[in-house]
């Protein structure tokens, strides 16, 4: 029985192998064969190496084309002109702010001056000191001027309410004004004498002391009054604002 088995297999293994010889040479005759494996095909599908739009792996980065590259010529000239008219407008700033066209150093007037007393009919018991640059470059009139009547011990006191908005600056040639209350019209005044002589001294820009030039002195009208309600304003631009007080 086992031999019959063997034998039995032996003929089946042949007639399979002989199925599978001609199902091979109906294939080789042209036949479609849907099961072939996916390996046959492959040379169909693949591009061919030499395809033009493929990318080529060992050339170099080809550079833009000149149409689509900005010349470097027009850049530069861009830059060129930002680069100028930076500098003007930094030339121009600096020229308005710089030490050279700062123009002469402000000094304290005093030493290149006139000064001249008058009396005036209004405001009443008023005289009017007048300064004028006699030099030849500007000075500022600071603050009020510093009177002494005669050999009085302390400067006569200043109006405070005629302080200017701003330091007044004369020109040569040009004048300044300050007036003097000799003494109140209302007669509230005491110790009042008379005065033959005034000493008119300049005041600094710091407001402290006075300047080293000399002191204008002058003679004053026979019958010059003062009394303790004695005051002066601050140096004015016109002499109807110094006479205001």
């Amino acid at each position: 029985m086992r031999t019959k088995l063997i034998r039995t297999t032996a003929v089946a293994a042949t007639a399979l192998m002989a199925a599978l010889s001609l199902t091979a040479c109906q294939s080789d005759d042209g036949a479609q064969d849907e099961g072939a494996a996916p390996t046959a095909s492959a040379p169909a599908t693949q591009k061919p190496a030499t395809d033009p739009t493929a990318a080529p792996t060992s050339d170099p980065v080809t550079p833009a084309s000149p149409s689509a590259e900005k010349p470097a010529g027009n850049g530069n000239k861009g830059n060129g002109k930002g680069s100028s008219g930076g500098s003007t407008g930094g030339s121009a700033a600096g020229t308005g702010g710089g030490t050279e066209d700062a123009g002469p150093v402000m000094t304290a007037c005093g030493a290149d001056v006139k000064v001249t007393y008058s009396t005036v009919r209004r405001p009443i018991n008023h005289a009017l000191l007048t300064m004028t640059n006699t030099g030849s470059q500007p000075c500022n009139a600071y603050h009020a001027p510093l009177l002494r009547f005669d050999d009085a011990q302390a400067a006569t006191a200043v109006h405070q309410d005629s302080r200017p908005q701003a330091v007044v600056t004369i020109a040569p040639g040009e004048s300044a004004y300050a007036s003097i209350m000799l003494a109140s019209a209302d007669g509230s005044g005491t110790d009042g004498r008379t005065a033959t002589r005034l000493a008119v001294h300049f005041a600094p820009r710091s407001g402290s002391g006075s300047t080293d030039a000399a002191p204008a002195v002058i003679s004053l009208p026979a019958g010059t009054y003062t009394d303790t309600t004695t005051t002066v304003s601050y140096w004015q631009g016109s002499m109807d604002d110094a006479l205001m007080y």
